[in-house]
C-alpha cells in the first residue's frame, strides 16, 4: 500500500514538472515580457534594463531553472495589467470559481447519482425512459445556450433569480464566500445548474450503465435468492461496486468543472478564475495566464491523486495489484 501510493505521489510530481517545462515554453513565445512590463514607450536602455530584471538575457536553460524555483515558492511574476503578484490574482478570484464549481459538482452527483440508480433498478419505467433521454439531450446543448436560457426564463419572464453577478459575499480570512448570505446564494443558483447540467447527465449515464452490470452478476441474484430486500441488495451488494467507476468520473468532473467553468463564468458574469482569464488573454497578461495554468494542473492532479487513494478504500486489491 505504502508503495503504491509513493509511486502515485512521484507520478504527480513528474506530471506538475511536465506541466512547468510546457508554461515555460509558452512563456517564450507569448510575445516580449520586456516590452509588455516596460510598455511600448519604453526605449531600447529601459528595455534592456528590464530583459535583464526578468533574466531574460540568460541562457534558456538557466531561465527555466529560474521559472521552475519561483514557481516551487508561488512566484510566477507580476501581472503586467494590475503590477500585482499573478498567483495573488489568480488566489483572489480561486473562492468564487471552487464554490460555483463545488456547488455544481454536488448538484450533478447527488441528483445524478439517485436518477442513475432509479433508471438502472427500474429500466422499463416511463420515468426512467424519459430521464435517459432528458440526458440526452442535455449533452448535446451546448453550456452557453443552457445559460441564456435559463436567465431568459427564471430572471427576465420569471423574476426569481439574478442574471448575473455573485451578490454579496463575506469575507472569513482570506476566503470570500457567498454562501453566507441570502444574495449570494440566489445568485449562486443559476450559474451552478447551467454549469452542473452536462455533469449530471454524464453522471447519470454512467452510474446507470455500471448499476446495471453489477446487477447482473451472480452474486446479485444469490443475495435476491435470499429473500434480501431490493432496496438493500441495491444499496449494500450493487452501488458499492458501481461506485469504483463512478469515482473515476466524478473525480474528473470536478477538475473539468473547475477548469472549464469560463463558459458559464463569461454568460453570468462570475467573477470567477475563468473569467480572469479570459480578460488576461485579451490583454495578453502573460503571468496571470501561466498563473492560471499552473494551478489548474496542481487541482487536477491533486483531485487524481485522491481519486486513485480512494480507490485503495473501495478496492483494496487495486493497490497490490
Amino acid at each position: 500500500m505504502l508503495s503504491y501510493i509513493s509511486g502515485r505521489i512521484l507520478q504527480s510530481i513528474l506530471v506538475l514538472i511536465g506541466v512547468t517545462i510546457i508554461c515555460f515554453i509558452m512563456f517564450q513565445y507569448m510575445g516580449d515580457p520586456a516590452l509588455a512590463l516596460a510598455g511600448m514607450d519604453a526605449t531600447k536602455e529601459q528595455l534592456e534594463e528590464t530583459a535583464r530584471m526578468l533574466g531574460l538575457d540568460r541562457p534558456l536553460y538557466e531561465q527555466y531553472v529560474r521559472f521552475l524555483w519561483r514557481a516551487v515558492h508561488g512566484d510566477f511574476g507580476i501581472s503586467f495589467m494590475t503590477k500585482t503578484p499573478a498567483l495573488q490574482l489568480v488566489l483572489k478570484r480561486m473562492p468564487a470559481t471552487l464554490e460555483l464549481a463545488g456547488t455544481a459538482m454536488i448538484f450533478a452527483t447527488l441528483i445524478g447519482g439517485l436518477v442513475g440508480v432509479f433508471a438502472a433498478v427500474k429500466p422499463r419505467f416511463v420515468a426512467s425512459r424519459l430521464a435517459m433521454v432528458g440526458t440526452l439531450m442535455r449533452i448535446t446543448l451546448p453550456t452557453f445556450f443552457i445559460g441564456i436560457l435559463s436567465i431568459y426564463f427564471f430572471a427576465i419572464l420569471l423574476g426569481w433569480l439574478p442574471p448575473f453577478g455573485r451578490g454579496d459575499v463575506i469575507g472569513i480570512g482570506i476566503w470570500s464566500t457567498g454562501l453566507l448570505t441570502v444574495s449570494g446564494l440566489k445568485h449562486l443558483i443559476l450559474p451552478a445548474l447551467t454549469l452542473g447540467m452536462f455533469q449530471l447527465s454524464m453522471s447519470t449515464r454512467v452510474i446507470r450503465g455500471e448499476m446495471m452490470e453489477v446487477l447482473a452478476e451472480d452474486y446479485i441474484r444469490t443475495a435476491r435468492a435470499k429473500g434480501l430486500s431490493v432496496l438493500m441488495v441495491t444499496l449494500r451488494h450493487a452501488l458499492k461496486n458501481a461506485l469504483i467507476p463512478f469515482v473515476t468520473i466524478a473525480g474528473l468532473q470536478v477538475g473539468q468543472l473547475i477548469a472549464f467553468s469560463i463558459v458559464t463564468e463569461t454568460v453570468f458574469q462570475w467573477p470567477g478564475m475563468g473569467n480572469l482569464l479570459l480578460m488576461s488573454i485579451g490583454q495578453n497578461d502573460q503571468p496571470v495566464v501561466i498563473t492560471y495554468i499552473m494551478v489548474i494542473a496542481f487541482i487536477f492532479v491533486f483531485i487524481n491523486l485522491t481519486v486513485d487513494l480512494t480507490y485503495c478504500l473501495l478496492n483494496p486489491r487495486i493497490a497490490y495489484d
